[in-house]
């Protein structure tokens, strides 16, 4: 497949800061295991599995830059990265020629203009593009730019806590090790201007979702919060969810957040709609389609 272009990046104006739509690659995971106590009869009514039960899945990454003189560029989420053998690729589905590098290259993109990385959570389909192979080695993706994460999910990527240990992978993060590069958060907090930390436990005990605030709009990048836009029941969680009811807890939090500020919300693995208008409706909530600009 060919370079993503600049055409099909979406682009979101929220007043004073445009927030891009990138994309960090795709892979394939097991339905069941992304819907949990769903069953298949309910899921695939809308989504499709292939013949080894694997459904499609993006890996939506944003570039927020800011209008005026900041030098401030800041990646959220980087995919899953290139660093698969041939086994892995198989399984997953992965072309690790279309990541998030190449994707950010087609846009223009120099990775060493790139001041801050922010990920949600230390998993292999959202931190993979942290790094990359040269010369038989991992090295930063982006070398000059801070790596954001909660500490304590820095802890449990290193401790290897959870029941996808394998997921917590130290090609990943070495690099960012040697270079002193981690900026470990503690909490809600602000990252830079414009940029904060709302954690959101459940999916890991780290998990954290990012907001993005203009002068005219909010947006709320949710990682594996809300996977997708399929995701939306407050009973959807996936069975890599380490605490359900919290993560329900946590997609209540940033669904009223966000509908009370006529917010939009990124989806991190939504292949069709990534970003979405939030609505409230009765006692939950609407998603709508969010068109660019």
């Amino acid at each position: 497949m060919p370079p993503i272009s600049a055409t099909q990046a979406p682009t979101y104006d929220l007043g004073g800061c445009t927030v891009t739509l990138v994309s960090g690659g795709r892979l394939k995971l097991d339905g069941g295991a992304m819907f949990g106590l769903i069953p298949k009869a309910l899921w695939s009514r809308s989504y499709a599995a292939d013949e080894q039960n694997r459904i499609l899945l993006a890996c939506n990454c944003l570039l927020v830059e800011w209008s005026g003189a900041s030098d401030r560029r800041v990646i959220i989420e980087t995919g899953h990265g290139p660093k698969y053998d041939a086994k892995e690729q198989r399984i997953f589905a992965i072309d690790p020629a279309r990541w998030l590098l190449p994707s950010l290259q087609a846009l223009g993109v120099d990775p060493a203009t790139i001041t801050d990385v922010v990920v949600t959570h230390l998993h292999f389909d959202h931190a993979g593009g942290l790094t990359y192979e040269q010369d038989g080695r991992a090295v930063a993706t982006f070398p000059r730019a801070r790596v954001h994460v909660q500490r304590r999910e820095l802890d449990d990527a290193r401790a290897g806590f959870g029941i996808m240990t394998a997921t917590y992978r130290q090609e990943n993060y070495a690099a960012i090790d040697a270079a002193g590069a981690w900026r470990p958060l503690e909490g809600a907090v602000e990252i830079v201007p414009g940029v904060r930390a709302l954690p959101t436990p459940g999916h890991t005990r780290g998990h954290h979702s990012i907001a993005v605030e203009g002068r005219e709009r909010a947006l709320v990048y949710g990682g594996d919060l809300m996977p997708t836009r399929h995701h939306l029941g407050a009973p959807y969680n996936m069975a890599y969810d380490l605490f359900p009811l919290d993560n329900r807890a946590s997609k209540r939090q940033v669904l009223e957040w966000l509908a009370g500020r006529d917010g939009l919300i990124a989806i991190d693995h939504e292949v069709d709609t990534p970003v979405m208008s939030v609505r409230r409706k009765d006692d939950w909530f609407e998603l709508l389609p969010a068109a660019p600009g």
